[in-house]
This record gives structure tokens, C-alpha cells and sequence, in this order.
């Protein structure tokens, strides 16, 4: 990329010259001079100066647009540089949920860690829907995600399944009425949900308890959606929130029902009842997803086989 373009590109990002010339080690003067010569080349200004901070112009916008684009092109050319000297070496930006980066993925990224040290890992936290558009974006390297609809668009890989359960507080008299299906903490840790003899919640049921339920943007949210209208109920909702985990807790300490996965069932807590709800809907697989128009550099296929190879164990 030519010095002109990072400095346009340094202007765009700190919103002045001022911000900018002092990033750049320039003086102000100096940087508005190579500026103002690129835009007299293309015969129209690149920044409207009237705005603070600065705003591009359309003539601008295409501008960063080609900016943006070498950027990729500069990346994607050193990777595959390291590759062909065999360094697993550089970074890896992971978008996870909190539920998978609490949950999920700290085992993985531990040992991930200690075999490739020499690879940087960033992590961002954001919704299902939200990781998607920045894979998309080329934002990040890699995701995980478990709708259908999301994860076909993308190259994907199995990691791990869960199962979507009813949580209750253990006081709640809906436990009394359907205590046939009722299951421990202690009996989702040893897997006895996913027996086929287990009793499997009618999800007419899922009308009578009150209920904490995540937002639009996440995938149980879809889910529970869909199960509700296979039912043809109308959900009893207390409070809708952001994060399962939350949701959990809120659960354990008695405030209302939640719907929940398998994975974040803690084997000491006897205060909740868990059901399995009766639809096939209760079970996700979670895929990892890479852009499948993007150079895939050998650290992130390594960290994708690493991945798969500890959720095997």
C-alpha cells in the first residue's frame, strides 16, 4: 500500500489530521499537502472538512473501500508467506457467545495456547447473528454457530452438540404437576436426558411457568420460538434478557423458568428441576465457520482440528 493511502487511511480512522500527523510521526501541514495531492489526482475531496470528527465524501467512501481491500490482500499475502515456511505464527480473531466463551471454549483455547504459543488469540463477544455479519465482513477469522439458515453459507465443521432444557426452580408447583419428567442436576451431568427411555416434556407444557427468555439475535431464541408455535402456545414471559448464563442464574435463584443448554448444568446445584422438552428442535449441533471466500491460514486450520479433536474427548 502507497504511503498516500496510509495516510488517508490513518485520517479516516482517527477523524483529523491533527490525531492522525501525530500517529503518523508528520507534521500536520505535511500530511494535509500529500492529502490534498491525491484528491487534486482524482478531482475530487476525499474528507468533508466542515464535519467533526472528519466524514468521508462518496468519492471518499470508494476510496477506503480500495484502501480496505489491499489491506486484505496485504494480510492474506503474509499468511500464506508463513505458511510456506511452515510458522504456525501470527493471530487468530475468534467471535464467540458468552455462553461458548465461558462455556465452550476455554479448555480449547488453553491447550490451543500451550501447542502454539507463537499464535496470538483475540477474542470478541458478541451475538450469534452479530459474529456472523463480521465472518462475513472478514472481521474475524472464525465463529461457531448452530442455525441452520446462518451456517450454510459459510465452510463449516462440527465441533459439539447440546440440548435445550426447561430449567425450574425447584419450589415452582409446576414441578409437582409433571414431576414424571423432572430431572436432578445431577442426572443432566451423567446424560440421563439423552437416554432414549427418558421422558421427554410435552411442549403444551411450556405455557403454564413463568419465563426468562433471551432476546431476538440469539439462537434459543429462534428455537423456542418455533417450539412455542408448534405447540400453539403463548409463552408467560417475565423478563427476556441478553445471555443464557444470566438467564441461569436468574433461574437457580428462584425468579422464574428459563430455558437453557445441557452444557451449563452444574452437577452441585439442587435447586432447579430440568425437563427435556419433546421436539427435535431441543437439539443443536454447533459448527465452526470460516469465510469460505477468504485464504484460510494454516493457524486457523490448526485451530479448528484442535477444537474438534478436544470436544472428541
Amino acid at each position: 500500500m502507497s504511503p498516500e493511502m496510509e495516510y488517508i487511511y490513518t485520517v479516516y480512522q482517527e477523524g483529523s489530521f491533527s490525531k492522525a500527523a501525530e500517529k503518523l510521526y508528520l507534521t500536520q501541514p505535511a500530511l494535509s499537502i500529500a492529502v490534498r495531492k491525491v484528491e487534486r489526482s482524482i478531482g475530487m475531496p476525499l474528507f468533508d472538512r466542515s464535519c467533526k470528527p472528519l466524514a468521508l465524501t462518496p468519492a471518499g467512501e470508494i476510496y477506503l473501500e480500495t484502501i480496505k481491500k489491499m489491506l486484505l490482500l496485504e494480510k492474506e499475502q503474509q499468511q500464506k508467506l508463513n505458511d510456506i515456511q511452515h510458522l504456525v505464527t501470527g493471530s487468530i480473531r475468534l467471535g464467540g457467545t458468552h455462553y461458548l466463551n465461558a462455556y465452550i471454549l476455554p479448555g480449547i483455547l488453553a491447550r490451543f495456547s500451550r501447542r502454539y504459543p507463537g499464535v496470538e488469540l483475540q477474542i470478541t463477544e458478541q451475538s450469534s447473528y452479530s459474529l456472523v455479519q463480521m465472518l462475513s465482513a472478514r472481521q474475524i477469522d472464525l465463529t461457531f454457530n448452530c442455525s441452520p439458515t446462518l451456517v450454510k453459507d459459510f465452510a463449516r465443521y462440527p465441533l459439539f452438540e447440546d440440548r435445550v432444557l426447561l430449567a425450574v426452580p425447584r419450589d415452582d408447583p409446576f414441578n409437582e404437576k409433571y414431576t414424571g419428567f423432572a430431572l436432578t442436576a445431577a442426572e443432566i451431568r451423567r446424560g440421563r436426558h439423552l437416554l432414549p427411555d427418558c421422558p421427554k416434556l410435552p411442549l403444551a407444557a411450556l405455557a403454564e411457568p413463568e419465563l426468562i427468555l433471551l432476546r431476538r439475535g440469539n439462537n434459543l431464541y429462534e428455537r423456542s420460538s418455533e417450539m412455542f408455535a408448534a405447540a400453539g402456545v403463548t409463552p408467560r414471559i417475565r423478563m427476556d434478557l441478553n445471555q443464557m448464563v444470566t438467564a441461569y442464574h436468574l433461574a437457580e435463584a428462584g425468579m422464574a423458568a428459563a430455558l437453557i443448554s445441557d452444557r451449563i448444568v452444574r452437577a452441585e446445584s439442587d435447586s432447579l428441576r430440568f425437563y427435556a422438552p419433546d421436539s427435535p428442535l431441543a437439539t443443536r449441533v454447533f459448527y465452526i465457520l470460516v469465510n469460505r471466500d477468504a485464504y484460510v491460514p494454516v493457524a486457523v486450520r490448526r485451530f479448528v482440528e484442535e477444537a474438534r479433536d478436544w470436544m472428541r474427548r
